[in-house]
Formats: structure tokens, sequence, C-alpha cells
């Protein structure tokens, strides 16, 4: 985790860390480090968070953990962002105990960047946080998801479409029904809802942000990451099963690097708990100092875009034409 620190500062120096952890690990870890003086600063946590621990139990325990300090830290205004690569589950909890959900967001969504065949990556969410979603979830969700598409990406009006099991009006669950009618009619948002997508068109590049409920979410992300992996095992296998198919790996090396390079999920590590007053970033646990270095540049990239109060303007825009609708 800290070799992401000192990958980030070399990319962008402006960066400043607040490590969370006990100091008696912490402290000879970053010495080992090449960090610039006063671009880092430790803050000792005497505890921390077990991979398999339930979050209610986790919750009892923030004021002394790791975890809970780095998210407090952001609610005390002492540091932008939190960036943690333990547990999921209660680092979910916490953060919404503590930093609350934004006004007009029910509930905070899981938030990350998929791989596509187009010029940018794809946002999707929400990816598990929450396993069940109503109408007004799944449009709070492409509200945040828009917001997120134009700081992170760049793009000034992203393509929405809600995942669902077919493109046609009369598909899907009354809920996903129900907030296609309702995206249809927020043409004010900057964003452009393009109706329905299925799940194998996530990698197209035809679309900027893919709007579900966290179970689905949750389960089309998975089976991408285990698509990659069987396709990646798949070609090791045939490349090195006779010496012809060893040549073939000698002339195909340049076009498998290009492959490894836009399959490897530390290219795109870093998912955000939108919806919350602070920003909470989840890395994968097994991410490498290259990944935590790509979760940082998220976060700062958000920080710096303050997509926070993007999101409240936005949803701010979003109930007020509901409420002039309903009051005509």
């Amino acid at each position: 985790m800290l070799g992401g620190l000192e990958r980030a500062l070399k990319t962008d120096p402006s960066l400043r860390f607040l490590v969370v952890g006990d100091q008696a690990v912490v402290e000879p870890a970053m010495a080992a480090l090449a960090l610039p003086a006063g671009t880092a600063t430790i803050l000792h946590a005497p505890d921390s968070i077990a991979g398999d621990e339930k979050p209610s139990q986790a919750l009892r325990r923030a004021r002394t953990t790791s975890m809970g300090l780095a998210i407090n830290a952001v609610k005390e205004g002492q540091a932008d962002a939190a960036l943690s690569a333990g547990n999921t589950g209660a680092l979910m909890a916490m953060s919404k105990l503590a930093l609350r959900t934004m006004p007009g967001i029910d509930r905070p969504a899981l938030t990350a960047l998929l791989p596509t065949l187009g010029t940018h990556d794809l946002v999707m969410l929400d990816l598990g946080a929450n396993t069940e979603s109503d109408a007004q979830n799944l449009v709070q969700f492409a509200v945040m998801g828009a917001a997120y598409a134009r700081t992170v990406l760049g793009l000034k009006r992203p393509r929405v479409k809600l995942l669902n099991i077919g493109t046609e009006e009369l598909k899907g669950t009354d809920e996903i029904k129900e907030a296609a009618a309702i995206l249809r009619e927020a043409d004010y948002l900057p964003l452009k809802f393009d109706g329905f997508t299925e799940g194998d068109q996530l990698s197209r590049g035809n679309v900027d942000v893919v709007v579900t409920d966290g179970f689905s979410g949750n389960i089309a992300l998975k089976t991408a990451e285990g698509t990659a992996r069987f396709v990646t095992d798949l070609l090791r296998r045939a490349f090195t099963s006779s010496l012809r198919s060893k040549a073939g790996f000698a002339l195909s090396k340049p076009a498998l690097h290009m492959l490894k390079v836009h399959l490897d999920p530390n290219n795109h590590n870093g998912a955000v708990f939108l919806g919350l007053n602070g920003l909470v970033v989840k890395s994968h646990g097994s991410a490498t100092p290259k990944g935590v270095a790509n979760a940082i540049a998220v976060a700062a990239r958000m920080v710096r875009g303050d997509i926070v109060n993007q999101v409240i303007s936005d949803l701010d825009e979003f109930r007020a034409h509901a409420f002039a609708v309903t009051s005509a």
C-alpha cells in the first residue's frame, strides 16, 4: 500500500498524505521509501479491522481502528479523501455512519471504472453497496454517476443507460421502467439518458455510465473480471502447448502485452462510495503500488473537481424540476 504513495508522488508532487496505522509498523516502512520531506505524516491507530470481520463488529471499534480514524479525518477536514484496501463491508458501514448521505440521496453507491473498447472507461454503479434499489435510488445513482464521469473522465454530457435484460422499453422490473421514465423527462440534467443496455454490451464503448442495483452490478462486475482472467489464462495455456505455439507467442507478444495492460485491474483500481458527505475510495486488497497510485489519482481528481458539490447541485436541480412538475 505504501509503495503506491511513492509512485503517486512521482506523478503528482503536490499530493500530501496522512497515513493512518500502527506507528511502530508504519514508521519504518515509510522510512524505507524515498518520500520527499513533508509529504506524509502518520496518525497512530492502535487497532485494525480484519478482512472477515462483520460490519456491526467493526462499527463498535471505529474510534481505535485505522479505517475508522481515516474516515473521521475526512469528516473533521483533516483529509480531503480516505483510501482503504480493507474490509469493504466495514468501510461502507463506517463511512455511512460517520459522513452520512448527501441531502437528496437515500443510499450511497459503490462506483468504479471498467475497461471498454471505446476511447475511455465506463462508469458503473452500484457495484454492491445495496442489494435492492427502487426507482428513485436508480435515478439518484444516474445523477451521481454522470457527475463522476464529468469529473474523472472529462465528459460534458455523459451517456447514461440502465442495465436491463433487454433494450426494449417493455422489458425489466417495475423499478427499472419507472426510473427510465423519470430519466427520459430529466433532459435539463447534464446527462443524456439513452435507454437500456444488456450485460454483453458493457465493454463495447457505446455508453459512459451504466446504472443498476448493487446485487446485479456486483454479479456483472465479478463475471467481467472472471471472463478477463479466463481469456488471459486460456491464451497462456494455448501459447505454451507446443513449440509452434511458443513461436506464435513470440510474434504476438506486442499485441498480448496490450491486452494485458487493458485487462489489468491495477489500471482501473479505485472504487468510490458516491453519495456521502465526503470522499471514500476502496482499493483492491491485492493492488500493486501501481494500482494504489491509480486509486490515489482517482481520489485526487474527484477532490479537485469538487464532485460532492457537483452531485448536490445536480440533485437540487432535479428536485426543483420535480417539485415544479408536481405543483403544476
